[in-house]
């Protein structure tokens, strides 16, 4: 049973290590609740599909940080909730930007990200997946060993961060999604901003074959940004997919490797492997909820109606567990048309990189577990209500 603020539980430790539990329960009871944060901060979740896509796409939610930062400071305020100073630098970037801002920034880097220009990687990442794999023998840690490696190769190169720095940019973007506290977390917020802006000053005065040297162009040439919104759109393209793309593929092979029937079918007929990423996705992706909205006025949903002023959390997993939308949700099943699933979001926001964590999902995944590799140690779930991932995975390659 969650520990519970008033009559609203918290999506505490408890929680994180048996969501799915607890998502089938409120499904019936409550599909559409308010929840404490461990921090305190009262949000609205809607467990099943249906509300799920519906509130991802409703106009009366914003996402305008302008807007929701005030409202978060009176909230703050008035319930006592210990608060996450984030830069202005990086907090104002197009994932926190309602129409028309958020058109126009999502249209300057909508290119980078097409399924044809993300498959012309392709043969890159393989590369990187390759080179990595020919040195793997005996225990390794899956995450450090190889899906950090090949997501930060691969980002690295793409967006023109210099080699000995993508450790410490790694540290950066760690303390940001696993920051102890909401004071740490502000200070990671902090150093990173430094980072970056330091980051864009040396592409300005030696550019690069890279996404920020273009998004640089696109501000001292084309004047299609400003320079806060370069940084933040440097900030969001760097670090929005990183993580989660790590963890999809920890995720995905833990996955599979708890499912050896369907490890099987996969390794006899390759040609299944995007159905058993879309799968995966759904059954443990690595975003456990997309990110805050608030309502601009009162929105029904499911029955229930959430006042105006009010922060909503859409949790991904729950839908894509909701029984109404996938039979036997809690079956893994890489012949299943998984296709639907909300794992990248839904509506304006959908995540612009999805098809290179597809890509990146299918290539480093399928090539590991090609291999003989077994699983020796998994540990428990993170305690981060807004993530999905394991502490630690250690295979035996």
């Amino acid at each position: 049973m969650l520990v519970s603020m008033g009559d609203e539980p918290i999506l505490d430790g408890e929680f994180c290590q048996r969501r799915h539990e607890w998502f089938d329960r409120m499904r019936v009871e409550s599909p559409v609740c308010p929840v404490r944060l461990p921090n305190g901060q009262r949000v609205w979740l809607a467990t099943r599909y249906d509300d799920a896509r519906a509130l991802l796409a409703h106009p009366a939610l914003s996402k305008d940080s302008r807007r929701a930062t005030p409202l978060y400071e009176k909230i703050a305020r008035e319930e006592g909730v210990r608060r996450t100073f984030i830069s202005k630098l990086l907090r104002d970037h197009m994932l926190n930007l309602d129409p028309p801002d958020h058109t126009r920034l999502r249209r300057l880097v909508g290119a980078a990200f097409t399924l044809r220009r993300v498959e012309l990687l392709r043969p890159r990442l393989e590369e990187i997946v390759s080179e990595l794999l020919s040195g793997l023998s005996g225990e390794v840690d899956l995450v450090e060993d190889y899906a950090f490696p090949v997501v930060g190769t691969m980002a690295g190169e793409l967006f023109g961060v210099p080699v000995p720095e993508r450790d410490r940019f790694r540290s950066m973007s760690q303390s940001i999604t696993q920051g102890a506290s909401p004071e740490a977390v502000g200070q990671a917020f902090a150093v990173m901003a430094d980072y970056l802006t330091d980051l864009v000053a040396r592409k300005r005065s030696a550019p690069g074959d890279d996404l920020v040297s273009a998004l640089v162009q696109a501000r001292d040439v084309d004047d299609r940004l400003d320079e806060d919104e370069l940084v933040s759109m440097v900030f969001l393209l760097l670090t929005a997919g990183f993580e989660t793309t790590v963890h999809l593929i920890g995720n995905g092979v833990v996955t599979l490797l708890q499912h050896p029937a369907s490890l099987a079918e996969l390794r006899a007929d390759p040609s299944l492997l995007p159905r058993a990423i879309e799968e995966l996705l759904r059954f443990e992706g690595p975003a456990g909820t997309a990110t805050l909205r608030f309502t601009l006025e009162p929105v029904s949903v499911g029955g229930v109606t959430i006042p105006a002023e009010e922060f909503v959390l859409v949790p991904l997993g729950a839908a894509n567990r909701d029984g109404a939308r996938f039979p036997s949700p809690h079956s893994f099943d890489i012949t299943r048309e998984a296709a639907g699933h909300i794992a990248f979001g839904h509506g304006i926001h959908h995540c612009l990189g999805a098809p290179l964590a597809r890509l990146t999902g299918q290539i480093a995944i399928g090539a590991l577990v090609a291999r003989d590799v077994e699983l020796v140690s998994v540990s428990d779930w993170r305690n981060n209500p807004l993530f999905r991932s394991y502490e630690r995975i250690v295979v035996r390659v």
